[in-house]
C-alpha cells in the first residue's frame, strides 16, 4: 500500500493540524519555486515538487557523472594503479575504474535551469554558469513536476512534456501548500536535529503515513502525529497530536523495509538513518521552512592544502577523487549505521586513518570517522592540485597525508 499526497489545499486540513494561513505565508523560502515551460508552448508557475519527494531546495538532485574529465586524462598511466602480478609478470591493474560514471548529488538550491531531453536525460544549468549533461542515475531523471500555479492549482507534467524549467525565489506573499516536517531523532548512532523526510518521501505536514493497525489500514496525515517510536523490525508506536497512541506495522513507512529517513540536520549537512538505528523521532514546529534559494550563492572552486607522506606541500586547486572539483559538490561517508552527505564547503580537512576510513574535520570544529565509501577509503582515485599557472600535481591516496580546504 503506498498512496502518498502531493499537495492538499483544502483550507479544513491545514486548520486541523493547527497552521493558520498567515503562518504559512510568512515563510515560503524554503520551498521549491519556478517557471515550467512545456513543448506545447504554455507556461506554468508556482511551487513544485518533484515525483511525490523533494520540494526543497537543500533537497537533493541525483544522476550521474559520465564525463569525467581529469579521471579519463589519468586513463593510460599505469604507474599511477596497482599492479597484479603472478611470478613477476603483471597481468593487469586494480583499485580505480577510470571509465566508469560517478553519483551526483547537487542541491536543488544551485541550480539555475533543467533542460529535459529525455525520459533520463536532462542538460542542468548551475547558478554558477557551468553545464552538466546528465544521463539517468535516480527517478529524479525523468519523474513527473507537479506545479501548484497561482491561477490553475495543482498541474503535474510529465517528464518528457516539460522543455524548461527556470527556478526563482517564491514570491513574498506567496502560500505554500503546507508546512515542512522538523523533528528530533534518537538512534543507536545519535542523535540529529532538522528538517525531516520520512522514507524518503514524506516531507510535508499533508503527507500520509500508512500502516496497518488492528482496525484495519490507515493513512495518518504527518501533521497529525507528535511522535513515532520503533517497537521492533515489524512495527511502531505512533503518537498523534490529540494524545492517541496506535501502533502501526506491515508496511515500509513503520517498518524494517523502510527505504530510509532524511535530516538535514545543520551541522552536518544531510543525514540518512536506516529502520536498525532508528528508535524514536519527535516532531516540532520549525522555526523556517529551511534555506531560500538565494541563501545558495554560486558554487566556487574547490581550493586548499594537500601535503604528502613524503611532506611534499601542493597549493592551488583541488580536484577530489578526480571528480569533485566544486564548493557544492558532496562527500560520502558512513559511521557506523548513518550514511553522511557533507557539502565540501563544510569540510576543513580529510586525513587518511586506514585503508577504509579517514578522518574529516567541518569548518564547524566537528570531528567524524567515515568510512566504506569510495570517498574516504583506499578505493580513492587520487588528489590533483592545478596552480594558478596551470601546473598539475596528482597525489595517490595511499601517498595522501592530509588535505586542507580554504
Amino acid at each position: 500500500m503506498r498512496i502518498k499526497t502531493l499537495f492538499v489545499m483544502s483550507c479544513f486540513c491545514l486548520a486541523a493540524i493547527g497552521v493558520s494561513h498567515g503562518a504559512l505565508a510568512a515563510d515560503n523560502s524554503g520551498f521549491l519555486y519556478g517557471t515550467v515551460e512545456t513543448d506545447s508552448g504554455n507556461t506554468y508557475k508556482g511551487f513544485l515538487r518533484w515525483g511525490t519527494e523533494e520540494a526543497f531546495w537543500d533537497d537533493h538532485f541525483n544522476s550521474t557523472k559520465d564525463d569525467l574529465e581529469y579521471a579519463r586524462r589519468k586513463s593510460g598511466d599505469d604507474e599511477d594503479r596497482e599492479r597484479i602480478e603472478i611470478f613477476g609478470v603483471t597481468i593487469g591493474f586494480k583499485g580505480h575504474d577510470w571509465h566508469g560514471s560517478r553519483v551526483l548529488t547537487l542541491r536543488y538550491g544551485q541550480i539555475a535551469e533543467i533542460e529535459p531531453s529525455r525520459s533520463d536525460r536532462a542538460r542542468v544549468t548551475l547558478k554558477n554558469g557551468r553545464v552538466l549533461d546528465l544521463d539517468g542515475g535516480s527517478n529524479d531523471m525523468g519523474a513527473s513536476v507537479t506545479v501548484l500555479d497561482s491561477s490553475l492549482g495543482e498541474v503535474k507534467l510529465r517528464w518528457r512534456e516539460i522543455d524548461r524549467i527556470v527556478f526563482s525565489p517564491a514570491p513574498a506573499g506567496a502560500e505554500p501548500p503546507a508546512t515542512r516536517l522538523y523533528g528530533k531523532i534518537q538512534s543507536r548512532d545519535g542523535d540529529f536535529e532538522g528538517h525531516i523526510q520520512w522514507d524518503l518521501q514524506e516531507c510535508l505536514s499533508t503527507d500520509e503515513l500508512d500502516g496497518e493497525s488492528e482496525d484495519g489500514d490507515m493513512s495518518i496525515q504527518m501533521g497529525r502525529i507528535k511522535a513515532i517510536e520503533k517497537r521492533n523490525r515489524n512495527g511502531a508506536y505512533v503518537e498523534l497530536r490529540d494524545g492517541r497512541r496506535l501502533l502501526l506495522e506491515d508496511t515500509n513507512d513503520v517498518d524494517h523495509s523502510i527505504d530510509g529517513i532524511f535530516v538535514e540536520d545543520t551541522r552536518f549537512g544531510r543525514v540518512e538513518l536506516d529502520w536498525d538505528s532508528f528508535e524514536r523521532v519527535d516532531f516540532m514546529v520549525p522555526d523556517s521552512s529551511g534555506r531560500g534559494y538565494d541563501d545558495y550563492k554560486p558554487a566556487t572552486d574547490l581550493t586548499g592544502k594537500v601535503t604528502d607522506e613524503d611532506g611534499n606541500v601542493y597549493t592551488g586547486r583541488i580536484v577530489y577523487d578526480l571528480d569533485e572539483s566544486e564548493s557544492w559538490e558532496m562527500l560520502h561517508g558512513d559511521m557506523r549505521d548513518v550514511e553522511y552527505n557533507i557539502p565540501f564547503d563544510m569540510v576543513r580537512s580529510i586525513e587518511p586513518a586506514s585503508h577504509d576510513s579517514s578522518i574529516v574535520v567541518l569548518k564547524n570544529g566537528l570531528e567524524l570517522e567515515l568510512e566504506d565509501t569510495q570517498d574516504v577509503s583506499d578505493s580513492n582515485d587520487g588528489i590533483l592540485v592545478i596552480t594558478a599557472d596551470g601546473d598539475e600535481s596528482y597525489v595517490r591516496w595511499r601517498d595522501l597525508k592530509r588535505i586542507e580546504f580554504d
